[in-house]
């Protein structure tokens, strides 16, 4: 399995490496003097609403004779990128001051296009040479206090500042003439002429280092300040906790060590209390376990899927705007590791005694895929009545619905089958009854909600801050490249759900509740629970969103990340108790 396992690896880091590093028509980035230099115009939407963008040529701008499209990767496609070659002509160290792109009379139609844009932010973005570059196509002037008062303005004279280094371009600039309007205010034709200046300055910055701009922005000084303070205040509030807990968890169970052996020295027939007489029911099978083993695989797989993803962004393969590498990356990593899901669901379900594999692989193939694929065909379809850019071409859903069937669910059963042959049986250190025992009556506190929320606050403590960031970066124009910080986040947030689970399954156990299997899962997955009622702060209290297609697609598709947090942590919660309990009833000598 080894040998295997690196060789998929290998094959995995290729394919992705190979499939995100995108080029803009496969140069090598050298031009000469007068050489025409790609520039593709890739979308325009409202500002505050990120998953909203459509073509460029949606809005009545100066359409060139021959609209090239370019021919796009599946990452892009399904970042909503639709690249197309834009009216303006940059050729390498041709300064051009005020030429005209076209001369046009806007109907009354357009006027009015053109104004509901401006008033919604819109912005335009463009790659050149493959660098991005954005602007806004226009203004409001709110000097009046009502609404009706408000002017609408057009830009139309765009100012393009290129630095070269020798044969290559290292950066552009756009602003756009404050002075060049087009009043778009009243419903009447208007005639435009839409103008573009291109300045060009030597930089001694090495090609090497162009993106090193778009980066920086999310590593300025403040920024790693309070991304550093973040890191320090979850490190210490975990260490305090870990701490507390361990210390409190040992002398507990030191004494119920040294108890238990004093009780079976003396003989004498006394009422059993505590964990250890609940030792017969502890390892019963729980109940739905053909479920129960499918969520337990499920999370592993999206847990490998997560350590993958970190590699490659700690390798460099995610710097800023590689159009759509993370997507791409996703694909091809829940393709090739779903193999992972149905070994560890089937080997689980038969080590339980579950004579039904074949519907629990059936069961794990479908329990994350399923929602997801209702999600996306439910969001697909409100993107197409937009006629959004979000909105995925009928080709592109061939190529997902063609890696599902003939890499993930071979995969998937060639893991189901291994799992089962595996042949591994479930080591329980102590036998279990024939009948299970009574569990007494509980307080409140002790039921699973109440656990659950106990549960998934300390996680989530750790990580609220580093949040923003993320959701800022995804939900917003923000870019977040510190992937080093993220990932010790990420463990920390891996120790605290693991620890927190073992202190609830202990009291539980103490309790002499013996049903810890899924309270152990669900107290480990809680912390998705959290994340997800921090969306709704963060749509209300941090973001502009608006507007039906960004709502549903913020939290339709939060829904589903957050689906597979309480999976993830879930199976890392469920493990972790699972040790711990295999490990104290080993240590206590029982009939």
């Amino acid at each position: 399995m080894g040998r295997f396992g690196a060789v998929v690896f290998i094959a995995l880091l290729v394919l992705v490496c190979g499939s995100v590093r995108v080029r803009s028509d496969g140069s090598d980035h050298r031009y000469k003097d007068g050489e025409s230099v790609p520039l593709y115009a890739n979308k325009v939407g409202p500002f505050h609403n990120p998953s909203e963008t459509y073509r460029y040529f949606d809005l009545p701008f100066c359409v060139p004779d021959h609209v090239k499209e370019k021919k796009e990767a599946l990452g892009e496609v399904l970042n909503g990128d639709r690249l197309v070659s834009a009216p303006y002509k940059l050729d390498f160290l041709q300064e051009k001051d005020s030429v005209s792109v076209c001369e046009k009379k806007l109907s009354k139609e357009e006027v009015a296009k053109f104004r509901a844009a401006v008033d919604k932010d819109y912005y335009f973005q463009m790659y050149y040479d493959d660098l991005p570059i954005w602007g806004f196509i226009g203004k409001v002037d709110k000097e009046g206090k009502e609404p009706s008062d408000f002017k609408y303005y057009l830009y139309k004279h765009i100012h393009f500042d290129i630095f070269y280094n020798k044969d290559r371009v290292i950066e552009i600039n756009v602003r756009t003439d404050p002075n060049a309007l087009v009043d778009l205010t009243e419903d009447k034709e208007v005639d435009v002429e839409f103008l573009y200046t291109v300045k060009w300055k030597e930089t001694t910055t090495p090609f090497e280092n162009r993106m090193d701009k778009y980066s920086q922005s999310s590593s300025l000084p403040h920024h790693l300040e309070i991304h550093w303070f973040s890191i320090i205040n979850s490190c210490v509030t975990v260490l305090l906790l870990t701490g507390f807990l361990a210390t409190i968890l040992m002398r507990v169970l030191k004494n119920d060590f040294v108890k238990y052996a004093h009780d079976e020295e003396s003989a004498e027939d006394q009422e059993e209390t505590g964990w250890k007489y609940i030792h017969g029911d502890v390892f019963r099978y729980p109940k739905h376990k053909s479920l129960f083993a499918a969520c337990l695989g499920s999370g592993t797989q999206l847990f490998t899927l997560t350590v993958f993803i970190f590699i490659l962004a700690l390798v460099g393969v995610f710097y800023p705007y590689n159009r759509g590498a993370l997507f791409t990356a996703l694909v091809v990593i829940y393709a090739l590791t779903s193999g992972i899901a149905g070994y560890v669901a089937t080997s689980f379900y038969c080590q339980l005694e579950g004579s039904n594999w074949v519907r629990n692989l059936l069961l794990t193939g479908c329990l994350f895929c399923g929602p997801l694929f209702l999600t996306f065909c439910f969001l697909n379809t409100v993107a197409i009545a937009y006629t959004a850019t979000a909105a995925l071409p009928f080709g592109t859903i061939v190529v997902i619905v063609l890696i599902w069937t003939l890499v993930t669910s071979p995969l998937l059963v060639l893991g189901g089958i291994a799992g089962k042959n595996s042949k591994a049986e479930f080591q329980a250190p102590v036998r279990t009854t024939k009948y299970p025992r009574e569990i007494p009556s509980l307080p409140w506190y002790r039921g699973t909600i109440p656990q659950m929320a106990m549960a998934g606050f300390l996680p989530f403590s750790a990580i609220y801050i580093e949040l923003y960031y993320i959701f800022a970066s995804v939900w917003g124009h923000r870019i977040y490249t510190i992937y080093s910080i993220l990932f010790i986040v990420f463990i920390i947030l891996l120790i605290v759900t693991a620890f927190i689970t073992v202190a609830l399954t202990y009291f539980q156990l103490a309790a002499e509740d013996h049903e810890w299997w899924w309270r152990s899962f669900l107290c480990g997955g809680s912390t998705g629970l959290f994340i997800y009622a921090y969306c709704l702060y963060y749509y209300y209290a941090r973001s502009d969103m608006s507007g039906f297609m960004q709502t549903s697609f913020f939290f339709g598709y939060m829904a589903c990340v957050c689906y597979g947090f309480f999976l993830m942590l879930g199976a890392i919660g469920f493990r972790a108790a699972l040790l711990f309990v295999r490990h104290i009833y080993r240590s206590i000598k029982c009939e």
